[in-house]
């Protein structure tokens, strides 16, 4: 089991950086693939970034060359680095993870969540 906590959270003017934190509790953390989400209001929530346990990652064509995601393990911490921010970035943005699949951008498959942070972009 792994707990999750979000944090880095705020306001940013667009094309700004911003750079978003994920704490997580549990011996078993470096075996737990990683993904960040986000969801606007209106919208479902839909996939941003994932690190596999392994290192490797994937990203959303949406954010693909402004966003980087990243893992610490020594300090069982995720990181989603954000630049050249847009409006259209404004959500809601969760940190998950999960056991039960290697590789996978589907919010159904991640069995664990934080409580998420707001990002918001103003023009």
């Amino acid at each position: 089991q792994v707990q999750l906590l979000e944090s880095g959270g705020g306001l940013v003017q667009a094309g700004g950086p911003l750079r978003l934190s994920c704490a997580a509790s549990g011996r078993a953390f470096s075996s737990y693939n990683m993904g960040w989400f986000r969801q606007a209001p209106g919208k479902e929530r839909e996939f941003v970034a994932l690190v596999r346990s392994g290192g490797c990652t994937t990203y959303a064509d949406s954010i693909k060359g402004r966003f980087t995601i990243s893992r610490d393990h020594a300090k069982n911490t995720v990181y989603l680095q954000m630049n050249s921010l847009k409006p259209e970035d404004t959500a809601v943005y969760y940190c998950a993870a999960t056991n039960l699949y290697y590789y996978s951008a589907n919010a159904n498959h991640y069995n664990y969540w934080g409580q998420g942070t707001q990002v918001t972009v103003s023009s």
